[in-house]
């Protein structure tokens, strides 16, 4: 056989990108993926997805018949066919700032728009655009894990300040303040909250605002979850306070129109004050966006009839059947002793709940509850956090695990789970009733003294 070797002899001048394994560890694909490599095939029942918020494959959770019918005349109209410009084209960005102004004191124009392959790449765009040597970013935990996978992948160090779960998950924000420093270029905030399932109220967005100013740092506002609140807490844009700090509002038509695989999404700055163009980072956006992918142009097209067209109620439904689900699980979980709930969920498709392990027998992190929880009852939930999965797999389910090693956060807290309430409603009953099951069969047994 001839030497397989490369112009050197021996050695092709070729590798991988380590960094990317790591960067793709802690993303919630990257444990999900882990989690149904685990799953029974003898298992005759149905998944139970609760581990991810995509509610589009239940009946209950079908997108408006408008967006439909944009996307069929968008095609159909043949006049989509062609390149997008790099920022998007002009129709939808006018819609997108037409809708975003209905609430806000002043108004965005077109200009303030830049379409996004989805909310993700809104994240990547400003995370990039923001890496410059020595600068950090102070992120929320728990908090969507993407964003640290960005900024791994962008060598921005990230700083961690925490939600606090007995002031229903607001912003630590005097450790905010004893986080950042000269290197410190943007806080980010996830409202309506993902993991957490909070609605911040208009009173603590302003001190996250004023905080934000007094450091001289934006806010990056995820608000790809906008308006999904059914709780006693309207949802306010963080753009309403876009005169005291500069916002970069980051937004989708992914959730609010249950369609996340259309990956249309936005960045929007929200800042009449102008801060953003004077430093640079406007025209940073449009340098990273001229070397980057862009949404369909078909979809593109169908965004002002999307945007403007869709009926409240379609919303209305949407954010009702939110509301008979969030209280579903908030209901059923009580039922599990080994989980609790610090606060019932009011708004995105998440709650996030805290194991007591010491209820359980032969389970001692997160991240082994969800494997054996999708092993024994084909139920997936998200763990917190979790280390070093290649040693849980081994030891619990894989005899030739798939994955070598993976240090991560996912949502970043230890010993908690993440559960999407977004699914049909029978679904949920019966994967928290498993959940219960699984329970009972793990629970600690008690011992008693002789009488």
């Amino acid at each position: 056989m001839e030497n397989a070797g490369g112009a050197n002899g021996n050695q092709w001048g070729f590798k991988a990108n380590e960094e990317l394994k790591t960067a793709s560890g802690i993303t919630v694909r990257g444990v999900l993926n882990s989690l149904l490599e685990n799953l029974n095939k003898n298992d005759t029942r149905p998944l139970i997805p609760l581990g991810h918020g995509d509610p589009s494959a239940f009946p209950s959770f079908r997108t408006a018949s408008v967006a439909v019918d944009a996307i069929v005349h968008s095609v159909r109209s043949a006049r989509f066919n062609c390149y997008s410009s790099t920022v998007g084209i002009l129709p939808a960005r006018r819609a997108i700032a037409d809708y975003l102004n209905r609430d806000l004191p002043y108004k965005l124009s077109p200009d303030d728009v830049y379409l996004t392959l989805g909310c993700t790449q809104a994240i990547e765009v400003i995370l990039t655009v923001l890496a410059r040597p020595g600068a950090n970013i102070l992120l929320p935990r728990p908090g969507f894990p993407y964003y640290e996978a960005r900024a791994t992948h962008s060598h921005l160090e990230v700083r961690h300040f925490d939600l606090l779960p007995a002031k229903g998950w607001e912003v630590d924000l005097d450790a905010v303040e004893a986080l950042a420093d000269e290197n410190t270029v943007a806080l980010v905030i996830i409202n309506p909250g993902n993991p957490c399932g909070n609605v911040y109220t208009y009173q603590h967005l302003q001190k996250i605002a004023e905080t934000a100013k007094k450091l001289g740092i934006m806010v990056i506002a995820d608000e790809v979850y906008d308006h999904l609140a059914f709780g006693n807490t309207p949802f306010v844009p963080m753009g309403v306070f876009g005169s005291i700090v500069p916002v970069l509002t980051l937004g989708s038509i992914s959730k609010r129109w249950i369609v996340p695989g259309w990956r249309l999404g936005w960045l929007v700055t929200s800042d009449p004050n102008g801060i953003l163009q004077d430093s640079g980072i406007v025209d940073s956006i449009k340098s990273f966006l001229n070397i980057s992918s862009d949404p369909a142009t078909f979809i593109q097209g169908a965004v002002p009839q999307i945007l403007e067209k869709t009926e409240e109620e379609f919303f209305s439904k949407i954010t009702d059947i939110l509301r008979e689900t969030a209280d579903i699980c908030y209901d059923r979980l009580k039922e599990i002793p080994c989980i609790t709930c610090p606060k019932k969920p009011e708004g995105s498709m998440f709650v996030m709940v805290k194991l007591n392990y010491s209820l359980l027998e032969g389970i001692n992190s997160d991240m082994e509850f969800a494997l054996k929880l999708a092993k024994e009852e084909s139920v997936i939930v998200l763990p917190g956090k979790i280390h070093k999965i290649y040693q849980v797999l081994k030891r619990f389910l894989l005899p030739n695990p798939l994955i070598l090693e993976i240090t991560g956060i996912t949502v970043g807290l230890k010993d908690w789970l993440r559960i999407t309430f977004a699914v049909e409603p029978s679904a949920l009953e019966d994967g928290l009733g498993r959940m219960k099951a699984f329970y009972d069969r793990h629970a600690k047994k008690q011992v008693t003294g002789d009488m």
